[in-house]
């Protein structure tokens, strides 16, 4: 009797079934390990046939608390982790620039 070998770790988590992926800016980092991801996307009106900006805000994990308000981050769907939070954050695409105390001031 033959017995499948179990597929490696690295194929596992390269391929993970179909995720959705989308980007854009965080809004709010005050929550812990939770960024809150304003999604930005163009849509054409139906009759006026004008282009509006039409935006989603969306609650992402973010496991070491590392993207900052302002940052731009790529974001993508996974299972329920809370009753709001549905996606994870994968990178940060770009830092959003580091203002200094004194120009606070």
């Amino acid at each position: 009797m033959k017995t499948a070998a179990a597929p490696s770790a690295s194929a596992e988590t390269l391929d993970r079934g179909g995720r959705k992926s989308l980007e854009g800016v965080v809004v709010s980092d005050r929550m812990n390990k939770t960024r809150v991801v304003r999604v930005s996307r163009s849509v054409r009106h139906p009759f006026y046939e004008k282009i509006m900006k039409k935006s989603k805000k969306f609650h992402a994990h973010d496991e070491n608390n590392e993207a900052r308000e302002g940052d731009v981050v790529e974001i993508a769907s996974t299972r329920p982790l809370s009753k709001l939070k549905r996606w994870r954050i994968v990178r940060v695409v770009k830092a959003a620039p580091k203002i200094s105390a004194e120009a606070v001031k």
